[in-house]
């Protein structure tokens, strides 16, 4: 079977549909999916969840389907670079379940392991726990989070050879490569795109078998999300 196509539009035809649930890999700006994410913005699918560390800022990342109101709900950890989600959310318009940033993590590493559910400490006595079953292990209170997986993922990886297998780069190795193993279908853009054999076993870390879709971006962006520079002398 032929993984690679010729753009993002075309990688994600007959897959994206209103209503879906969506991972989206990636660390502030670093190893966004940034392609994917304008084609499901051009696909118009709407009424859309996204499990995302963060929602991208305004015009960049994932800000691009807020934009477009696309967005129903947002799991995630941390959302404060977004105008456009802040206002939507204060305005009652669009749905937001917080994690932790470990907790976020590990439900989606469960999710792609075949794991319903696990115990944790983290976020017992707050808010956070609200709803939730909790347990008590060895004298410490834990609270239960369910593992998520999604229909679709899209991630962003270094290079990665045409059978799917995937090398991210230093931060853009947060999320990426635990939500590549976390949904029905995975599409990956890439950037250095290699033929089968000139990828070290050793080296791999997403294996082909998780990958269905590939598209080639060898001219990512890279973005600063917080430029800091010192002052001038």
């Amino acid at each position: 079977m032929k993984k690679v196509y010729p753009d993002a539009h075309a990688a994600l035809a007959g897959v994206i549909s209103d209503g879906m649930t969506i991972m989206a890999g990636g660390f502030g700006l670093c190893g966004i999916p940034d392609l994917l994410i304008e084609a499901i913005r051009d696909s118009g699918a709407k009424n859309l969840t996204i499990v995302s560390n963060n929602a991208g800022i305004d015009g960049v990342g994932l800000g691009v389907l807020l934009e477009t109101r696309q967005v129903k709900k947002m799991i995630s950890s941390y959302v404060g670079e977004n105008k456009t989600f802040a206002q939507q959310y204060l305005a009652g318009e669009l749905e937001i379940e917080f994690n932790p940033q470990g907790t976020l993590a590990e439900r989606i590493r469960a999710g792609g392991a075949g794991i319903p559910a696990f115990y944790t400490k983290t976020g017992y006595g707050t808010l956070i726990a609200e709803g939730k079953e909790t347990r008590e292990f060895d004298g410490e209170m834990y609270v239960m989070e369910r593992g998520l997986f999604a229909d679709l993922a899209v991630v962003h990886a270094w290079k990665g050879d045409t059978e799917g297998n995937l090398v991210y780069r230093k931060t853009a190795r947060n999320f990426n490569p635990m939500m590549a193993t976390a949904a029905r279908v995975t599409v990956a853009q890439v950037e250095h795109l290699v033929q089968p054999g000139e990828i070290d076993p050793d080296h791999i870390i997403t294996p082909g078998i998780f990958v269905s879709r590939i598209v080639h971006a060898p001219n990512a962006a890279k973005r600063i999300e917080q430029r800091t520079v010192r002052k001038a002398a």
